[in-house]
């Protein structure tokens, strides 16, 4: 990938931090330390990932800092890790390195290893700092950026967890060459989702540079990143524990998550959907409704199908879901009020808004298979 000049987002709101997104950050050793206020940082990853990078972010931050005492805790790649248990054994690996109030849980990773490392930093001692240190595109735009943190539990996805931004947010571009390419594919999703539920520019431009951003194009990415983010910051500081408009932020992810819970993560027999496959599927299932209901036009919902399938991602619920069993899934999303069903949907592309009371035969009908 070619080099290309850091871009710099800004969070507001009551807990402000800065988004750094560029080439060569995981060795630049005085950002990361400019982000630890005390002698101990724990860097926790998965097992994809630590070979790669665990010991260049290491050594960059010692390089610094030699006073650190630093502890690591490397979990085994995958959603499957994302649990209570393995909550518990960064928190025994925090209790290890006797970690203080001033301590920092550096989360060096995907989507998973962010989530599980914020919620930990968010319950050890009531609360320490955690730098996000995001190495998928998914984790870049999204998961990485906005303070919530959780682990899944057989009942569903994110249902356990807290609010707690991060003290920085570093996203090195550089390891998206290492990325497969599914895994860019399905960061590409979240990115399609800031286009399609506030900025139809941004959707137009990502038409136009599909090809471009699939084949890994470093200063496009950078440029998609930036955007996302900016996109989720300012909606994060006006609405930071998703009170209101932040709910937004989860246009096909109620279906998606219903996907992936429903297919318990890892199927036997097949290959599961990843979270932002999901998503893909769930945006479109969102569209779909839109149009049932007489939100939208099938043109919107057209356009949105055809972008997600110039970027190669799925459209179609996997085979062998059944609608009912899904709807039992969706009945459990935390947006719901008094038990019914909040879905986001939209009015046309970059017109997404939230839907309280929506009709359950509705939802059926774009669940069956087509």
């Amino acid at each position: 990938m070619t080099p290309h000049s850091p871009l710099q987002v800004a969070v507001g709101g009551a807990h402000p931090y800065s988004i750094t997104i560029g080439p060569g950050l995981l060795a630049d050793g005085q950002a990361l330390a400019a982000c630890v206020r005390g002698r101990h940082v724990l860097l926790v990853s998965d097992s994809g990932v630590a070979p790669l990078y665990l010991a260049k972010l290491r050594a960059a931050l010692q390089q610094v800092r030699p006073d650190l005492l630093v502890g690591e805790h490397v979990l085994p790649a995958g959603e499957a890790s994302k649990t209570l248990a393995e909550f518990g054994r960064v928190i025994e690996a925090l209790a290890t390195l006797g970690a203080t109030r001033d301590a920092c849980v550096v989360a060096l990773g995907g989507g998973v290893v962010g989530d599980l490392s914020g919620f930990a930093a968010a319950c050890w001692m009531r609360g320490v700092d955690c730098v996000q240190v995001p190495t998928t595109l998914l984790a870049m735009v999204d998961s990485s950026v906005g303070g919530k943190t959780a682990v899944d539990i057989p009942a569903g996805k994110n249902l356990v967890g807290a609010f707690h931004p991060p003290r920085a947010v570093i996203a090195d571009t550089l390891a998206l060459s290492t990325l497969p390419a599914r895994e860019l594919r399905a960061g590409l999703a979240e990115v399609v989702k800031y286009g399609a539920l506030g900025d139809a520019t941004f959707f137009d431009w990502l038409q136009q540079h599909a090809g471009a951003l699939l084949a890994g194009d470093s200063a496009l990415l950078a440029e998609a990143i930036a955007r996302s983010c900016a996109h989720k910051a300012a909606i994060v500081a006006r609405d930071p524990f998703e009170k209101g408009e932040r709910a937004l932020l989860n246009l096909g992810h109620t279906f998606g998550h219903a996907i992936e819970t429903e297919q318990g993560y890892s199927a036997p027999g097949r290959e599961a959907l990843n979270h932002g496959e999901a998503v893909a599927v769930g945006m479109l299932l969102a569209a779909r409704l839109s149009t049932t209901l007489g939100m939208a036009t099938a043109a919107d919902e057209q356009r949105l199908r055809a972008l997600l399938q110039a970027l190669q991602l799925p459209v179609e619920i996997p085979a062998g879901l059944e609608p009912q069993a899904l709807l039992g899934r969706m009945r459990l999303d935390k947006k719901n009020v008094a038990g019914r069903l909040r879905l986001v949907l939209w009015r046309g592309i970059g017109q997404a808004e939230v839907v309280p009371d929506v009709d359950e035969a509705a939802v059926l009908t774009v669940l069956e298979p087509r």
